[in-house]
């Protein structure tokens, strides 16, 4: 049985908060409306004055964010101008982790970029925390922006006084634009700042489709938004805005998630059709080890989390502390890892003079340790060892005087294992679409600079490459910028990341990117799912010329595999500046295939010259996506006496059961509804207070039955009035 652990949305208001007892009969909602939103807003202020409308969207959506009472609220229920109406979403600044290299080893953002242009005259709207504007980093680039939360023109990140202080914001900022004593991707370009997440880096889907709408109205030249939640399904509203946004020219590239390493992590906006969405690949780097030139014997050691980097450059004396006197000064420190915290050992040995420590496993194989202490950290180099290389090194150490020399392997880059996976449920799309450096990346934070890693840091590397693209060619579209971005990204061929939904198209090259005279539009070939025993599937590839003369093309055909027949044009021909569709076929037979997905590359010879790695997902008859999304239960909409249950179902199930169990016991309290025969698509029931039972706090346990026998369940804490 797999858990799955959807996010908990919660309720934020964006504007001034009432007293509380008032405040508790509050909702906020956001509605979908046909007609201009402008003209509802009219109506609703006229014919409704105690509910306000907190946002208008016209834009990115064409809705109202409004704020009332349940009861208030209700009266609006049968206005024919709503469309649909979204409960309010939670959106935050997507986790990063903290990194162990030293500031000095650090990558630097303006590393990506090997060309000419510096982002001059782009505008790049970054929708996060904030910026510290006031950065000497930051100041000369910062042109204006928006606070999305206290509803003003100061976008500064959260201070202590307003809560949890962030710096996220101004770390991305820096990424994209820093122009001082760091420099980002673009340098030269123009920061247009939404605080869309208030104090911790939260904030709600009517903040963040607000600062869209604000962004599209300053005329902003491409979007970064470093920011999600967990759920993997396509249509949220936020969902729509980055799409329509897109639709108006503008590239809205999207952090993919540090939800990795498993598949199906990706997660909402990142899976909006027409995001840009981008996973965090590592940079390069060396790993360190040890060797003992007469024994002809390597170590490869692994730094722990909150440890200086192996930095020593000479051969030292590596020495047993267990039968040591204390002394291990000018020496390394070998330790077997027992009870005493690793943080006690380190610290212990660099008092006592130690350069180094080793920590060596008490069981089979390796182990990742940390001794992070921000208050008084551990100033030299700590590493873990395995248990059979620990205890070769103290078997000589004991025989004789043991210096160890060190080495350092160059290590590939490789997608980072906290980065969220694809495919998308429900309409099997690749994400993320490409790769940007993600880990240890030093940028800019109030006072200062950090190192962070995660997609967020992705993210914005890919919104300065835009920028470098749109100086570059002012005249490009959004669609043939995004396509130069996917088609001369590098796929990364090691085993670890070669699968598509893992890496996308692959690390982006910013310099490859301008002086492409090739674009491949969709690159990523979806074929969908098959459930028959035969499918012919076909794909339109779209490839333009932009270059001033006739350029061939051919496809190098696949190995044969069971159960997939490939069907594509042997060699075609574009003329200059001509764009052509493509024909690519597909035949499936079900039975000679394992079910679930099948993913891989074709490859694309242009000329002789150069190869183009396309991939390629089909899903036959099954897949193990998570089977159920989106969960929520909450009060209805316009009511203070019912609840609402929803779920985002990703095939069909016989069953769906809520259970409510004691969130500290986990002893069983009550089922809490049942339901039958329930379709692919959202799955909406209503349940009134006194069926939903006594109130408190609760661990529901949320289990689909599928049709095939199967069942999966997910869990979430839920809240009863």
């Amino acid at each position: 049985m797999r858990i799955f652990i959807p996010l908990l949305f919660l309720m934020f208001i964006l504007i001034s908060p009432p007293s509380q007892s008032a405040q508790a009969d509050l909702q906020s909602i956001i509605i979908e409306v046909e007609g201009d939103p402008n003209v509802h807003k009219q109506y609703i202020e006229a014919y409704h004055p105690f509910i306000d409308v907190v946002a208008v969207y016209e834009k990115v959506f064409n809705g109202l964010a409004l704020q009332g009472s349940t009861a208030k609220l209700e009266r609006m229920e049968s206005l024919e101008f709503i469309k649909h109406i979204h409960a309010v979403q939670q959106y935050e600044a997507i986790e990063w982790k903290k990194p162990k290299a030293s500031q000095e080893e650090a990558a630097q953002p303006y590393a990506i970029n090997s060309t000419e242009y510096t982002g001059k005259g782009v505008k790049v709207g970054i929708i996060d925390t904030g910026i510290d504007y006031e950065h000497p980093d930051l100041q000369h680039n910062y042109q204006s922006g928006f606070d999305l939360v206290d509803l003003d023109d100061d976008p500064m990140e959260s201070q202590p006084e307003q809560g949890m202080p962030t710096s996220h914001g101004t770390h991305v900022a820096g990424i994209i634009a820093a122009d001082g004593e760091l420099k980002g991707v673009a340098p030269d370009a123009e920061i247009y700042a939404y605080r869309a997440l208030g104090p911790g880096g939260t904030g709600t889907s009517v903040q963040v489709l607000a600062a869209m709408e604000k962004a599209v109205e300053d005329g902003v030249d491409v979007i970064n938004l470093s920011l999600g939640n967990n759920v993997n399904i396509p249509d949220y509203p936020t969902s729509i805005a980055v799409n329509r946004a897109s639709n108006l020219g503008i590239p809205v590239v999207i952090a993919n998630g540090n939800s990795g390493p498993d598949d199906w992590t990706v997660g909402s906006p990142a899976t909006a059709d027409k995001a840009l969405s981008v996973g965090a690949s590592t940079v390069p780097t060396v790993i360190p080890f040890l060797y003992e030139s007469l024994e002809k014997k390597a170590i490869q050691l692994i730094e722990m989390e909150g440890s200086r980097s192996w930095d020593i450059t000479r051969s030292y004396e590596v020495v047993n502390a267990d039968q040591s006197d204390g002394s291990y000064r000018g020496k390394i420190a070998l330790f077997q890892r027992g009870d005493v915290p690793f943080y006690e050992l380190a610290k212990s040995a660099e008092q006592d003079g130690a350069v180094a420590v080793i920590i060596y496993n008490r069981e089979q194989g390796s182990f990742q340790g940390s001794i992070e202490n921000d208050q008084n950290p551990v100033n030299i180099p700590v590493v873990a060892v395995s248990k059979e290389d620990g205890e070769w090194l103290l078997d000589l150490a004991e025989k004789k005087s043991l210096y160890m020399e060190t080495g350092y392997l160059p290590q590939e880059v490789t997608t980072a294992p906290f980065s969220s996976r694809g495919p998308v449920t429900v309409n099997w799309n690749i994400k993320p679409d490409v790769l940007a450096p993600g880990t240890e990346i030093l940028s800019t934070v109030p006072g200062g600079y950090e190192q962070m890693s995660g997609t967020s840091m992705a993210a914005p590397h890919v919104a300065g490459a835009v920028a470098l693209i749109k100086e570059a060619h002012p005249d490009w579209t959004r669609d043939q910028i995004i396509g130069a971005i996917k088609t001369t990204a590098g796929r990364l061929e090691e085993h670890s990341s070669s699968d598509p939904t893992i890496q996308g198209m692959g690390a982006i090259s910013p310099d490859k990117a301008i002086e492409t005279t090739t674009i491949i539009h969709n690159p990523q070939l979806n074929f969908g799912k098959v459930d028959s025993y035969r499918g012919e599937l076909r794909f339109e590839l779209t490839i333009e010329n932009i270059s001033d003369t006739t350029q061939n093309y051919a496809f190098d055909y696949p190995k044969k595999q069971g159960g997939l027949d490939w069907k594509l044009p042997q060699s075609f021909t574009l003329k200059p500046k001509e764009k052509k569709t493509i024909p690519i076929g597909l035949n499936i037979t079900t039975a000679r295939l394992e079910e679930g997905v099948h993913q891989g590359w074709l490859t694309l010879n242009k000329e002789n010259e150069q190869d183009y790695h396309l991939p390629y997902i089909v899903v036959n008859q099954n897949a193990d996506q998570p089977k159920s999304a989106g969960f929520e239960f909450s009060l209805k909409n316009f009511s203070d006496d019912a609840y609402e249950f929803r779920l985002y179902l990703t095939e069909p199930a016989r069953r769906a059961e809520v259970d409510l169990y004691h969130p500290e016991t986990l002893i069983h309290e009550r089922k809490l509804l049942e339901a039958q025969d329930l379709e692919e698509g959202l799955y909406q029931e209503e349940l009134s207070k006194k069926d939903a039972g006594p109130g408190g706090f609760y661990l529901a346990i949320v289990t689909v039955y599928l049709e095939n026998g199967q069942y999966e369940s997910s869990q979430s804490i839920i809240h009863l009035e």
